[in-house]
């Protein structure tokens, strides 16, 4: 791939929580022809979530947050989510733990990693690392 694409430039447009970068690049298509494109990249860092959940019961546990991104677009309710954080300087294992003591109030054993895929890789950076674990109340 690496002979497929050459960086024309990089220009940071927003650098405040989160970086967010203007590139202009040249990529050679299938057919041989080189094609001007511009890319906008939005990097605020990898992930981690978690579905805690209870075999005996059939119950999982989820969270209630206030999202603005969902208020500003009409949802005036805050969402039901699983539970999730930024990796900041921790391994994806280590940031679950900690954010399922957090926002849950649970500490959990066998966390079982699952796949980590990229969330919006049009335009995103985030990578977000998914993992399950049983839990018993």
């Amino acid at each position: 791939m690496e002979d497929r694409i050459r960086i024309r430039s990089e220009e940071v447009l927003s650098d405040d929580w989160a970086v967010l970068k203007k590139t202009v690049l040249d990529y050679r298509r299938r057919d041989g022809q080189w094609e001007t494109q511009i890319r906008q990249t939005y990097d605020r860092g990898d992930g981690a979530v978690i579905l805690p959940y209870d075999p005996e019961r059939s119950t999982v546990l989820l969270v209630r947050q206030f999202r603005y991104v969902a208020y500003a677009t009409g949802h005036r309710e805050p969402l039901i989510e699983a539970c999730a954080g930024l990796l900041d300087e921790h391994d994806p294992e280590t940031c679950i733990r900690k954010e399922a003591e957090e926002e849950l109030g649970y500490r959990l054993k066998d966390v079982e990693r699952l796949f980590s895929p990229y969330m919006s890789p049009g335009s995103v950076t985030e990578r977000l690392w998914f993992f399950v674990a049983r839990y018993s109340p």
